[in-house]
């Protein structure tokens, strides 16, 4: 099993992907290549799922009574991942508007 901090590492590499993903659709939707905005969009949401899938394992273990170390650098991936996921979600609303224009 890897340590929490390894963990936190991977929260943060995945969010951060998915991030960057959904603010390069809003460019892509801001030129009107919207099948480029979706396709990274939907990119977005597989790099955030394997986030999810890292924090999962984190539940589980303290679900089955393991203790979980908290850290700072755990605090900061759970910071990365629901702001990945909150821009994830204003952006394909952005990109909607754009859409819709």
């Amino acid at each position: 099993m890897e340590t929490t901090t390894e963990i936190a590492f991977q929260i943060i590499l995945f969010a951060g992907n998915g991030k960057s993903n959904v603010m390069e659709a809003i460019q892509e939707a801001k030129r009107g290549n919207f099948t480029e905005a979706d396709r990274l969009v939907e990119e977005a949401g597989e790099e955030l799922s394997k986030a999810h899938y890292y924090q999962t394992q984190l539940l589980q273990k303290e679900a089955n009574g393991e203790e979980n170390l908290i850290n700072v650098m755990l605090i900061h991936s759970q910071d990365h991942l629901m702001t990945a996921m909150t821009v994830r979600d204003l952006a394909i609303e952005i990109i909607e508007i754009y859409r819709n224009k």
